[in-house]
Order: C-alpha cells, then sequence, then structure tokens
C-alpha cells in the first residue's frame, strides 16, 4: 500500500517538521503501508486565502501524479484542505483531507467538538469548512493561537518556545471548554505534530486529537476498503469524475486571450 502524504511545507526549510512527520507516520503505520510525504515550494507560508488557492493548484497536479505514479490513496495533509472536491473528481484513487478525516473520526468519539486553529484569518474558513461537511451542529465552535511557521519550526526542537506554544493553546481553549466541549482538534498538521509528543494530551481532562495518526489510518481504511468494494468517491454527486479533456486542459495551463 502507497500512501502520497502530501504537506504544504517546504521539505528543506521546515526539515524539523518533514523529518518528524515521516517518523510519525512510520511509526503509526500498519504493515505493508507506506507513507510517501512530499513538500511544495514555496510552503503555505502566507495567511491568504489567495495562498490556499495557490496551494490548492498544486495539490491536484500532485494526486494526478500520485495516480500516475501507482499510489494506492491521496492525503492531503493540511487541515484546510484547499482542492478536494477537485482532487475526488480528477483521479480514481482515495483522496483523504485532514481535516474532514479529523472531524469524522472525532464526532464518532465525542459529542461536541472545538477546532483550535493557528491564526484568526482561518477562523471564518474553517467555519465554511464545517459547514460544506455538514458538522455544524457537531462542532461548537473555532477559537485561535497565533503561531507562524517560523515559530513551530522552533518548537518542534526549543522546549522554551513547545512550552510558550503548549501554554497559549490551553488559555485559548477555555471559551470551549465552558461550552462543554468533549473533544479538541488542533486544525493543522503543525500543532497537530506538535502535540502529538504527548500521548494523551489533555486540556483540563479533554482529549487533544492526533490528527496525524487519524488520518493515516483513514488512508489505510480507504485503501481497503476501495480494494473490496471498488469505491473512491461517489461520482453521482460534487466529485462526478472529471472529462479527460477537463484534466488535460488543467494539466496544459491556461493562458489569457488578447
Amino acid at each position: 500500500m502507497r500512501v502520497w502524504y502530501q504537506s504544504f511545507v517546504e521539505p528543506a526549510a521546515q526539515a524539523a517538521y518533514i523529518d518528524r512527520l515521516r517518523a510519525r507516520l512510520l511509526a503509526v503505520a500498519a504493515p505493508g503501508a507506506v507513507f510517501e510525504v512530499h513538500g511544495m515550494s514555496p510552503p503555505d507560508r502566507h495567511f491568504h486565502a489567495l495562498t490556499e488557492f495557490r496551494c490548492a493548484e498544486a495539490t491536484i497536479r500532485a494526486a494526478l501524479r500520485a495516480e500516475a505514479e501507482g499510489c494506492d490513496a491521496f492525503v492531503i495533509g493540511h487541515f484546510q484542505e484547499p482542492g478536494l472536491v477537485e482532487c475526488r473528481g480528477a483521479v480514481d484513487i482515495p483522496v483523504i483531507g485532514l481535516g474532514e478525516a479529523a472531524m469524522l473520526f472525532g464526532c464518532s468519539i465525542a459529542r461536541k467538538i472545538g477546532l483550535v486553529t493557528i491564526s484568526e484569518v482561518f477562523v471564518p474558513w474553517h467555519e465554511d469548512q464545517i459547514a460544506r461537511h455538514g458538522l455544524d451542529r457537531r462542532v461548537a465552535g473555532v477559537v485561535a493561537i497565533s503561531a507562524d511557521l517560523p515559530r513551530f519550526m522552533r518548537a518542534f526542537t526549543d522546549a522554551a518556545e513547545y512550552r510558550s506554544v503548549r501554554a497559549e493553546f490551553l488559555d485559548q481553549v477555555r471559551p470551549l471548554l465552558r461550552q462543554g466541549v468533549d473533544l479538541l482538534i488542533p486544525a493543522g498538521g503543525l500543532p497537530m505534530l506538535l502535540f502529538a509528543q504527548e500521548r494523551p494530551f489533555l486540556a483540563d481532562g479533554v482529549p487533544v486529537l492526533d490528527g496525524i495518526a487519524v488520518v493515516a489510518k483513514a488512508a489505510e481504511m480507504a485503501v481497503s476498503l476501495h480494494r473490496v468494494t471498488g469505491l473512491s468517491a461517489s461520482r453521482a454527486g460534487p466529485y462526478r469524475r472529471a472529462p479527460p479533456g477537463a484534466i488535460e486542459d488543467f494539466q496544459a495551463g491556461t493562458r489569457i486571450a488578447p
């Protein structure tokens, strides 16, 4: 089983994250499952919709390449999962989104979920994402810490920075805990992986989900079920298979006519 795991960071510049991600996936992978981690350059480094749009295009191209190279599944390792709908419509292998997988699993072990994102910029993005997945009755709210890419990179190697990020996380989740949230999900691969070193990580007794392990197991299950049922995505709705011409046009690129 080969799974293409598409990260949204630059492998050389953010090696502290990529190295730990590969080690984590290796540790949780089932026998015979191999997770091939790929980054992107430039990374998802500017917190803006335009950056997410750029990364979505790169992600779709990566999904097409993953299928062409014989991978059994494709993981969008970014909680916002830009390009998820388009990827599922473009390939016949299972496509698993980090955010969707984490929230759906969360619904199976808790009744009221809270998201903790890495920037206030992403709060409305996640609120839209929750609604798209039909989970607005299960996800009670979204709060944000303030941590950019360099700060997370420091936290992976500097104990004092880790304690600082952790303390801010615990401070920001208090409003969610007062609402009765019984599961917290860090809304991003960076905080998920950072906090995975604590097993379990509890905030006043409320578990903080290790979404990296969840998406890895979701990918393995998707591949197994694809082999059993022949299904990767329904073709009767928004994941309708793209016609060959649409894929050819996409791969060729579009120019603005005079």
